[in-house]
């Protein structure tokens, strides 16, 4: 066997140039999310090749989910492999979303550029060039002519940038995601070659309203500011919740440090008129939009509240809700509105699992180092397995620098790719109970 595995791994090694071209094919197609540009061609050029070797491939579209619609259809692209004889079924499942590019960069974000052994552009480490190794990893693994027991799936989701209610969630809610369809499930995400991410912090979305009444903005007070009402909840939350979050600290090993402890971040703010666009000409006189004078009788922000294991989800929604209800019984007038918006509790797949155990075997036989542990600090796909899938077998291990994700001048580094393809297919092997 060990024979075989060395073929292996230098198969996959004389695979450099074509893990690096799939990846660059998958960056030039933007899948900018949202809208959700594109996601059928991207869907189907994986789909398509995947067809040519062997597997048996299925595209769903999610209807009535979230963002679905006939201009911009949800499609998820799911492949399946079966091999010569009874066995377990391994996962690899990469969203083919990017967000937008954003300004900054030096390289076309969608020309999937090559310079100097990394590939650049939107998407590459986050993660086209995650789902180009997995796709590599198992095609080598079929066609090294290895007895293969189990099955080998493949698939290429939607949405995840936006919560992945129209990929994976919409999949795990279908079975596609439980046993005894499939029982290890690998998520490509760019957290590094030598490093396993066991699972992420929990997350609250939601949305508060403060509320005002309307008056002429040249007597305020005949009105009642909603945004000045906002302020107010915004000063406890700066002075009162922030400085307690910052004392939270986690024993999980959520990277970076910094996300360590639990975070609150202020997402967005709207009150009062629509946005508009001022400007004036050479006389002063405006030629953009123009305000008209009015209080502002309602202020909306929109909070992303993450909070660490040691935590739960109830009683962080109820911090939020005990501080309004303070500022409803000590401020004249002031009255809101809350509004759950998305959340998902913390996940962590224990590091004795099957799937974290064959992935750190392979690490070490490649790099030659044993792995690092993680925890993410924001969410990601596993969420759906763990909830709907009702899958505790699932892990986040992929090529490419997690800083990069979304930053202008993204990248994934060639020998990442080749590395991280080597090692899917090592975890595949083993997982399947083919090999070592």
């Amino acid at each position: 066997m060990t024979t075989s595995v060395d073929a292996l791994l230098a198969r996959i090694e004389a695979k450099r140039d074509e893990v690096t071209a799939l990846t660059q094919e998958l960056v030039r197609i933007p899948t900018i999310n949202p809208p959700g540009d594109a996601y059928e061609a991207c869907a189907r050029h994986v789909g398509e090749r995947l067809a040519r070797r062997g597997f048996a491939v299925e595209y769903v579209r999610a209807h009535g989910a979230p963002g679905d619609n006939d201009r911009h259809p949800r499609i998820n692209v799911i492949a399946r492999w079966q091999g010569r004889t009874a066995g377990e079924c391994v996962h690899f499942n990469s969203h083919i979303d990017v967000v937008e590019p954003g300004p900054g960069w030096t390289h076309d974000p969608f020309a999937a550029a090559l310079v100097q052994g990394r590939v650049y552009g939107r998407g590459t480490c986050d993660m086209k060039g995650g789902l180009a190794s997995s796709i590599i990893a198992c095609e080598s693994l079929i066609e090294s002519g290895l007895p293969l027991a189990g099955a080998l799936e493949i698939s290429g989701t939607v949405d995840e940038e936006s919560g992945g209610f129209s990929g994976v969630g919409y999949l795990a809610e279908r079975g596609y995601f439980s046993v005894p369809r499939v029982h290890h499930v690998i998520i490509p995400e760019p957290l590094g070659v030598d490093r396993i991410c066991l699972g992420h912090r929990g997350v609250w979305w939601g949305e508060v309203e403060t509320r005002g009444r309307i008056a002429h903005g040249s007597m305020p007070f005949l009105g009642d500011s909603a945004i000045h009402h906002m302020s107010a909840f915004i000063q406890l939350l700066e002075t009162r919740l922030q400085p307690s979050l910052r004392q939270r600290h986690t024993a999980e090993p959520v990277e970076p440090p910094g996300a360590r402890v639990s975070t609150l971040n202020i997402n967005s703010i709207h009150g009062g008129q629509v946005e508009q666009t001022y400007s004036q000409d050479a006389r002063g006189w405006p030629t953009g939009d123009l305000p008209a004078p009015v209080v502002a009788h309602s202020c909306r922000a929109v909070l992303d509240r993450r909070f660490i294991a040691e935590e739960n989800l109830e009683a962080v929604r109820q911090e939020i809700v005990d501080m309004l209800d303070e500022l409803r019984q000590t401020r004249p007038g002031f009255d809101y509105a809350i509004r759950d918006i998305m959340s998902f509790v913390p996940t962590a797949t224990p590091r004795d699992a099957p799937v974290v155990e064959a992935t750190a075997r392979a690490i070490a036989r490649v790099l030659g180092r044993e792995p690092r542990y993680i925890a993410s600090p924001g969410t990601y796909d596993q969420k759906h397995i763990v909830r709907s899938g009702k899958l505790q077998h699932c892990i986040a291990y992929g090529p490419g620098i997690l800083d990069l994700a979304h930053q202008p001048d993204e990248y994934v580094g060639v020998p990442e790719l080749v590395n991280s393809a080597q090692i899917m297919a090592l975890a595949a092997l083993s997982l399947t109970g083919s090999g070592p």
